[in-house]
């Protein structure tokens, strides 16, 4: 077990320093836990501010973009539309999808983060109309009421069959954490959900599952410690949301 280590509440000003810290953060971790950094992307997370922080987040070489409304993506999307043009950025819809909303966001992102009902990812399949959307199956791993998601307990058998699904392309799970204090806790959900990744990679017939979606802002760290690939980052790179100022 690697020792807690807090992540940084206070990074550089600066967008550009924030991004330095964060990876400097991420490198340690991944030294902690004898893994190379390169094998973690980072998805910003721009939900809430302008389309021009998007802009921003391409200006700094960062290729994944990721909103949680639907929405407010179409309006930010087409507003930042020539410096989301640049070759190689993914779009990411990380929050919950309605299933009136699927077609508008099949249409719109490139990753769907929170597949969390076969229903879901049906209407997904419906929708897709010979595209190939990257999906991640969302675990509530920690069981709270309040947060969609398969349970542990059913998670990769699910996953297995959305996988089987006609324009769905699985690529593997995604989780968030309560919001507690308790490292140990983050830690131990952490290591729960990698348990099911592997079990998953383990039982798939076709393409196997590469992407491990785990870690935010306060925890980010941690995850990387317990083998995240892929950590969604807002509030550590671009400052408070205006709409939370």
């Amino acid at each position: 077990m690697h020792a807690a280590q807090p992540t940084r509440s206070r990074p550089a000003e600066g967008p550009a320093d924030r991004l330095a810290t964060v990876r400097g953060a991420i490198s340690e971790a991944c030294e902690r836990a004898g893994r190379d950094p390169c094998n973690v992307r980072i998805v910003a997370i721009t939900k809430g501010h302008s389309a021009a922080v998007l802009g921003t987040a391409v200006g700094l070489g960062l290729t994944d973009i990721g909103e949680n409304r639907v929405h407010e993506a179409i309006v930010k999307f087409d507003e930042a539309k020539d410096a989301l043009s640049a070759a190689g950025i993914e779009r990411h819809m990380v929050g919950h999808l309605q299933r009136n909303k699927v077609r508008d966001a099949v249409a719109l992102f490139d990753w769907i983060q929170s597949v969390d009902s076969i229903r879901l990812a049906r209407t997904i399949s419906t929708r897709a109309e010979g595209q190939s959307v990257n999906a991640l199956v969302q675990v509530n791993v920690a069981g709270e009421t309040q947060k969609y998601g398969f349970a542990p307990g059913v998670a990769v058998e699910a996953a297995l069959e959305i996988a089987e699904l006609d324009g769905i392309r699985l690529r593997g799970l995604m989780t968030m954490a309560p919001w507690t204090e308790d490292t140990a806790v983050i830690r131990k959900l952490f290591q729960d959900l990698r348990r099911l990744f592997e079990a998953l990679q383990s039982q798939s017939t076709g393409e196997i599952p590469d992407t491990l979606s785990m870690g935010m802002t306060n925890d980010y760290e941690i995850a990387v410690e317990e083998g995240s690939t892929m950590v969604r980052l807002g509030t550590v790179l671009f400052g408070p949301r205006p709409t939370d100022a």
